[in-house]
């Protein structure tokens, strides 16, 4: 067993959360399923979903699959996922049962980190509440956020009665977001990396050559071990045994203070996605997909 993937982090309320995993963004159904199976089989313990990635059942066919072959246990699985931003834009009641309905896609009656995907202007703070309800009633063991700028994550600590545990955001060489990093943890929250390879946009950055080269390992290990340094939970993409086993295998070396600095040097602060391209922004009836079909990111 790799102990390393073993839940290690703890939340701001006691959950430990394992601070290396498998993201499935933008994988199909069919892929997300093999890919759950395979990463529970290489020790993995946190799988990160989301209704908006339209692959919910997918992973809960992975997570079943491995639970019947005897790999792990669902206790033993630490699952993510989110509230799809069209159910925002429902009442209370709506959201209550579209999540109802992600637990059945995922063929569980609980989650451990339920996240609001994105905040959704004028409804951000309904959906808390919601998701505070949520972890009263015991279907989830953690809430938080993703993609929340101090702007919202201010308005949101001054309504909630429950201090998010996670904000998840997107995080790697190229993009750093230090202002809302600093805020989150003042306040006690831990941070999540999606994306932490940056769509392989850096893999063949010469930096980022060179620091592998000195350490005999790839560009995207150094990638993750980067960002593990620098505190974040890390939840790297792919559908590849092998690639599975080498984002697992960044516990063994350590980046130097000089190579922590060349890569933060690499900082673009430029978005892959962000809030403001996003017509469902106030509006349920945008022409984006981002509203429509789960799936469509």
């Amino acid at each position: 067993m790799n102990a390393n993937l073993q839940p290690k982090i703890e939340l701001n309320n006691g959950v430990k959360m394992p601070q290396l995993g498998l993201g499935v963004w933008k994988s199909s159904i069919d892929d997300a399923a093999k890919a759950v199976q395979t990463a529970l089989a290489n020790d993995y313990v946190l799988i990160d979903t989301a209704k908006q990635y339209g692959n919910e059942s997918g992973v809960g066919k992975g997570i079943q699959a491995a639970i019947d072959a005897g790999t792990t246990t669902r206790q033993n699985v630490f699952l993510t996922t989110k509230i799809y931003n069209g159910d925002q834009f429902g009442d209370y009641d709506h959201i209550r049962q579209a999540f109802n309905d992600q637990l059945k896609a995922l063929q569980t009656n609980y989650v451990d980190l339920l996240l609001i995907h994105w905040p959704v202007d004028g409804h951000y703070l309904q959906t808390w509440k919601a998701l505070e309800a949520i972890l009263k009633d015991g279907q989830t063991r953690a809430i938080g956020v993703c993609n929340f700028d101090v702007e919202r994550m201010t308005r949101l600590l001054d309504e909630a009665t429950v201090k998010p545990a996670v904000n998840q955001i997107e995080f790697n060489p190229s993009i750093r977001q230090p202002e809302i990093v600093k805020f989150c943890r003042a306040q006690g929250m831990k941070m999540e990396a999606w994306s932490p390879l940056g769509n392989g946009r850096l893999l063949q950055n010469p930096v980022v050559k060179s620091v592998a080269e000195n350490h005999g390992k790839t560009t995207a290990q150094v990638e993750i071990r980067w960002g593990l340094q620098h505190g974040m939970i890390e939840i790297p993409k792919t559908v590849h045994e092998g690639r599975m086993r080498q984002n697992a295998a960044v516990f063994d070396f350590q980046l130097t203070g000089d190579e922590m600095k060349q890569l933060d040097s690499l900082d673009q602060e430029k978005h892959t996605l962000w809030y403001h391209n996003y017509k469902w922004n106030g509006n349920p009836n945008g022409t984006e997909n981002h509203i429509g079909k789960p799936g469509h990111w």
